[in-house]
């Protein structure tokens, strides 16, 4: 039997009406879907944005992958899924995957993706793209994303906190993804590389509780952390001299 074909569908920052119209038609037809979320106990927010865009007869079938930097458990989680995945494309069904933003930008879509490849090989896969994070944040906030020649850095906050420092000599705009209990470290740097003015802050992009905050120094006297979904876009100027 010929296999199925999973479907990688990027739904978006978060307002369902950003959903591709290609994503929500394959989405309308599928008799499974697959959704991530974070524990066990807890709601997808991928199938809460998409929901709307699932045929009600379709098979919704859960997958856990818990925010956790162990590559071991992750990497069990990834093979556990690609074989669930893997049992539905086998009996000749198709099958989507729903990520947040879109699937080859920071996703889990890749790794399952990999792991699906490994288990199920010759399994047809079709990725559909999705409008990411920052291009939502940057409508909301009439923040030009790229100008001219200027270059775009993206970069997916750690605790090194010298690649931001780099991104912002470089030159050009610089997009913060993946901010969290790192805000007060990243508005520090901010401040001392000069561009705390010239950066914007966006959370939840079209889902309940948005913000969109241009003055980060009320960060900074808030205290508070930043929502997983949060962006911070910075204009840096000119390329510091070498």
């Amino acid at each position: 039997m010929t296999p199925g074909t999973l479907y990688g569908i990027g739904i978006g920052p978060g307002d369902p009406d950003l959903i591709t119209v290609k994503g929500a038609s394959i989405l309308s037809r599928c008799r499974h879907v697959f959704v991530p979320k974070a524990r066990t106990a807890s709601e997808s927010l991928a199938l809460s944005i998409a929901g709307r865009h699932v045929r009600p007869a379709a098979a919704v079938h859960e997958l856990v992958f818990p925010m956790t930097t162990d590559e071991q458990e992750l990497d069990q989680r990834w093979r556990e899924s690609a074989r669930q995945v893997a049992a539905v494309l086998t009996n000749g069904d198709d099958a989507c995957f729903l990520t947040l933003g879109d699937p080859f930008l920071y996703s889990t879509y890749i790794y399952l993706m990999r792991a699906l490849r490994q288990e199920l090989p010759g399994a047809p896969i079709v990725t559909v793209p999705g409008v990411t994070a920052f291009s939502a944040a940057a409508a909301l906030a009439g923040f030009p994303v790229g100008e001219k020649k200027s270059p775009v850095t993206i970069v997916p906050t750690s605790d090194d906190l010298d690649q931001i420092r780099r991104a912002i000599a470089a030159g050009g705009t610089v997009v913060l993804m993946k901010i969290g209990k790192r805000l007060p470290e990243i508005l520090q740097v901010l401040e001392e590389c000069g561009v705390l003015e010239r950066s914007v802050l966006v959370s939840r992009a079209g889902l309940p509780k948005e913000r969109v905050e241009t003055d980060l120094r009320r960060l900074r006297q808030s205290g508070t952390e930043a929502e997983y979904l949060a962006v911070i876009l910075v204009q840096a100027g000119q390329a510091a001299s070498p």
